[in-house]
């Protein structure tokens, strides 16, 4: 599918793909997609590049700590709060990667990164991020089912009922291109509010732990920015760091699906169709690949969510030719055009209400 195609694909504009593959035909593509990757190996866990990997992060983010403890200059820590927004944003990735047990062969091992890279460092729930996320997986696009598209205030499925919404969420969504990139800065908070939400309503498995972490988390955070910042530097410190946090997470997770076909709650398409027909590409290469911590397969990441990071670029090659050869279509394009696709997709999505 090339950029210009249309966009928010409903079930009707595919219709001769979903006709063709039947839930059993879809299922039994599949199967031999991915009899082809375990056979090359591309599912087999990477204990040697996540070492590297939780390394390299463990030592960015002892550096940024370290030049907050001993530079003694207020303005000079903004910038840092720039650089340890990109920190926490790929701790984030690297929990997101443990959560789809991507990394070593044993699941407690992945449990540690979670809870520590997660609760401790970035103050989000590692339970409540694996919960909202495997639902995300198994019902991507899906109305009344997946987590990832029920936005508070804005409006991404284009199906809901415009004139029963309240006055105020009605000026954000007739808006809501416009307020998008700004919406984005709220990520972070929102991810951490979620997370207490959770933790105060549900019981996870590791409960008391991920309680001690969030609040040693918040708790040190705080004390180390107004120990070291006066208050006015401090709250600016909080404010950039948290802004720019939620909005390099948001710039990576918008792309995956915004604006990509939206399925209805009790539709029958089989998991090929759904996981390929929801997602979106961005287009690989070293920086692109290290920015968006492998999420740029989105395609590949969804059909097989447990694929180490670094197996994903070669699996692509095989994924892309195997829709092309079964006709199914592969949205792949840059990342200055799927920003333009999901403005323009939410900018469609208001125009009832700037109309009336």
């Amino acid at each position: 599918m090339n950029k210009n195609a249309s966009l928010n694909r409903s079930e009707e504009q595919v219709q001769p793909v979903l006709t063709r593959l039947t839930q059993d035909t879809s299922n039994s593509e599949y199967a031999e997609l991915k009899q082809i990757i375990k056979k090359r190996g591309l599912l087999n866990k990477q204990p040697v590049y996540y070492t590297f990997r939780v390394a390299l992060l463990l030592g960015m983010f002892l550096l940024g700590l370290a030049f907050f403890l001993t530079v003694h200059n207020g303005w000079l820590q903004l910038l840092n709060a720039v650089y340890m927004a990109f920190v926490f944003a790929q701790v984030g990735l690297l929990g997101h990667e443990a959560g789809h047990r991507q990394m070593f062969q044993r699941s407690w091992k992945h449990d540690i990164i979670g809870l520590v890279g997660g609760n401790l460092l970035v103050g989000m729930s590692y339970s409540w991020w694996m919960d909202k996320h495997n639902r995300h997986h198994s019902n991507p696009n899906q109305m009344d089912m997946d987590p990832d598209i029920e936005i508070p205030f804005l409006e991404f499925t284009g199906r809901e009922d415009l004139a029963t919404v309240g006055k105020f969420r009605q000026f954000l969504i007739k808006h809501q291109a416009s307020i998008f990139f700004p919406a984005l800065t709220t990520v972070s908070i929102s991810l951490q509010y979620n997370s207490v939400k959770f933790l105060m309503n549900n019981k996870p498995k590791y409960y008391a732990l991920e309680w001690f972490l969030m609040v040693a988390h918040f708790a040190l955070y705080l004390a180390l920015v107004f120990t070291f910042l006066n208050v006015w530097q401090g709250l600016l410190f909080i404010v950039i760091h948290q802004a720019l946090t939620g909005f390099y997470l948001g710039s990576i997770f918008a792309p995956n699906h915004k604006g990509m076909m939206i399925i209805d709650k009790d539709s029958k398409i089989g998991f090929l169709q759904r996981q390929v027909l929801t997602a979106r590409n961005i287009y690989a290469g070293p920086i692109t690949d290290f920015w968006y911590g492998g999420l740029n397969y989105q395609i590949e990441h969804h059909l097989f969510p447990s694929m180490p990071r670094n197996k994903l670029k070669e699996a692509q090659q095989i994924v892309k030719a195997f829709c092309q050869e079964h006709e199914i279509p592969y949205h792949e394009t840059t990342m200055v055009q799927c920003f333009r696709e999901i403005l323009q997709y939410l900018h469609e999505v208001g125009a009832p209400l700037r109309r009336a």
